[in-house]
């Protein structure tokens, strides 16, 4: 992790820290002697969560932003870039929706906001953060993809093809970066249990217990995992058994196996 400069701690800048694993993350980040921006629609919340982390002895920056909006990924973009504040030292980019049902069907402003948060936004912020961070020699970004990453997703064909656009964005880029002293990860989680499901219309009793995994549970493996540099992160035995089997599957069958799946989520 990046060492912290005379008299600062490292900073971390968390998107979709309202709550789910984004939440988990800034409370790792916290734990591991960061101070935060917290990033999320719902101010509230966020300076709920900034005022318990600084019961901890982290500061928290509030930062409410809707990063579906051109106005809302500026100002983030504006904060990363900032040389007037202390500078970020690592961004996770975390926030994120999915869709469920047949591509078809799904109503076009719901499909572009999709894209609009869980590509655009991710990949400007990620654009804003890096050359600082290559300037400086050191930082790290953790980006939040999906086990969807690995998979088309007959059910969910627009969220899988977003998460798959953010996997191979960051295995890009950590190519591009090597021996910089920044750190490039992906964190690719199978089901979570998190407010995700109801915003997508998820029936999460279609699925068994051992298919799915807590916030927290999460969060402790992707961020022990982009503290020692790993690449890509499965966390759950389970999941990386999938992620593996999807690799090496004809896709014919990848697919046919990812409809049933998802089908039992409608």
């Amino acid at each position: 992790m990046p060492s912290a400069r005379p008299g600062t701690r490292p900073l971390a800048l968390v998107t979709g820290a309202s709550g789910g694993i984004g939440e988990a993350l800034a409370r790792r980040a916290a734990a591991d002697g960061h101070d935060l921006v917290l990033v999320a629609r719902s101010r509230p919340r966020l300076d709920q969560l900034a005022a318990e982390l600084a019961g901890g002895g982290s500061d928290a920056e509030v930062l409410a932003a809707d990063l579906q909006t051109d106005d809302g990924v500026a100002d983030v973009v504006a904060r990363l870039r900032s040389t007037d504040d202390r500078p970020v030292d690592v961004l996770v980019n975390n926030a994120g929706f999915g869709s469920v049902g047949d591509f078809a069907e799904l109503p076009a402003d719901i499909l572009a906001g999709e894209v609009a948060l869980n590509v655009m936004a991710l990949m400007l912020l990620t654009r804003a953060a890096l050359p600082g961070m290559l300037d400086r020699r050191q930082g790290g970004i953790l980006n939040v993809a999906s086990l969807a990453s690995f998979l088309p997703g007959p059910g969910m064909a627009n969220y899988s093809a977003t998460k798959a656009f953010v996997l191979s964005l960051t295995e890009a880029i950590r190519e591009e970066t090597v021996g910089s002293g920044v750190r490039i990860t992906a964190l690719c989680p199978g089901f979570t249990r998190t407010g995700f499901q109801g915003r997508a219309g998820v029936r999460t009793g279609g699925l068994t217990g051992p298919a799915w995994q807590s916030a927290e549970q999460v969060a402790a493996a992707g961020w022990a995992g982009f503290r020692r540099g790993d690449d890509v992160i499965v966390p759950g035995a389970l999941n990386k058994i999938s992620a593996v089997t999807v690799r090496f599957s004809p896709r014919p069958l990848v697919r046919k196996i990812s409809a049933a799946a998802i089908r039992r989520l409608h």
